[in-house]
């Protein structure tokens, strides 16, 4: 069995919070690709983007995720891992991949400050593109899909421990 679990999912979806119940529910590290990226570039990932672009974000994220070589974690990762097959391909090695799916409505709902969060977006992309363009990738990468949008963060770290 492999023996990390990385969470996907759009920002909101509740990778992090869930990631910590899980893992402290499991007995298992937890580790945010966000807070990596952050805390080896030295700056916010927004900064990042403004600095440079949502394509130089990926990047960095893709690179930061290549590094990762642990056992006994829950990785959260950032909304857009999926855009690098690289990437995804080093989870699914090390990982087994849980999809958060939160429909649309219930994003919106949670994100409240998309221009400040460090979504690496396109500046003329809605947020109902990305989120459309986005499932289709975690839907393709998913080896297990949790339906976030009725219970409670505890209720579905239970349901997944109980799932893995």
């Amino acid at each position: 069995m492999k023996s990390n679990l990385t969470l996907i999912g759009m920002p909101g979806s509740g990778k992090s919070t869930i990631g910590i119940i899980l893992a402290k529910n499991l007995g298992l590290g937890f580790i945010d690709t966000d807070v990596l990226i952050q805390i080896n570039q030295q700056k916010p990932l927004q900064r990042i983007i403004d600095e440079s672009d949502h394509l130089n974000l990926r990047a960095i994220e893709e690179e930061e995720i290549l590094k990762i070589n642990i056992e006994n974690h829950v990785i959260a990762t950032g909304g857009s891992v999926a855009y690098s097959e690289q990437a995804m391909a080093h989870l699914l090695d090390i990982s087994k991949i849980i999809f958060l799916d939160v429909n649309f409505e219930e994003i919106v709902k949670r994100i409240h400050n998309v221009e400040t969060r460090g979504i690496a977006k396109s500046k003329n992309q809605t947020l109902k593109e990305l989120f459309e363009e986005r499932q289709i990738l975690y839907k393709k990468y998913a080896e297990l899909t949790v339906d976030c949008n009725e219970l409670d963060q505890e209720e579905l770290a239970v349901q997944i421990a109980q799932s893995i």
